[in-house]
């Protein structure tokens, strides 16, 4: 089992439970799933890049990403509809949380110029998204065999009722957020 999993069960919950004044362990806010997609919208003019960011991101998260077709056609990006324009990965149970526990403890440290995740990337229901730049602050993507920088989108859905509870729930699991003026 994962450690953070392990983490949550046993240290998170009871904690939570506590601060929020509920008896019951069901109404605890947990984490749903995580999507990470990455947008690959060169992939109209070359179907190299398409085909690496699926290998990217079937390394990093360790399971198989669908490819995402475009919904409209834009005659501005030379886009029809159907063309394939990213990909993306839905984790879940243990997956999910061996993945984030990579994300917290080796990808965020590996970022450079990084002052702590942004508080503000909640979206008001208690889901929390976050970018990345590139793709080769995971350690499983070999920097030399990257031919293009990718960016990614990482986003966890949570159970939580609102977004304080939910930036409760992810510090607890080790999110390190920035701290804003107003809260020091």
């Amino acid at each position: 089992m994962a450690q953070l999993m392990e983490h949550y069960k046993t240290q998170v919950v009871p904690s939570l439970q506590k601060d929020l004044g509920r008896d019951n362990r069901l109404s605890i806010p947990k984490l749903q799933k995580i999507v990470v997609s990455m947008g690959v919208g060169k992939a109209t003019q070359e179907k190299k890049r398409m085909e690496q960011a699926t290998k990217e991101l079937a390394t990093i998260t360790g399971q198989k990403p669908i490819a995402c077709a475009a919904r409209k056609s834009v005659s501005n990006f030379k886009l029809r509809q159907g063309y394939d324009i990213g990909v993306k990965v839905t984790l879940r149970g243990q997956r999910m949380f061996e993945f984030l526990e990579r994300l917290i403890a080796v990808a965020i440290p590996r970022i450079r110029d990084f002052r702590g995740l942004d508080p503000n990337g909640f979206d008001g229901r208690g889901n929390y998204n976050m970018g990345l730049t590139e793709q080769t602050v995971f350690p499983e993507v070999d920097a030399d065999k990257v031919e293009f920088q990718q960016g990614m989108n990482i986003s966890m859905v949570t159970t939580a009722r609102n977004d304080s509870e939910a930036r409760r729930l992810l510090t607890m699991l080790g999110m390190p957020f920035r701290r804003d003026e107003k809260q020091k």
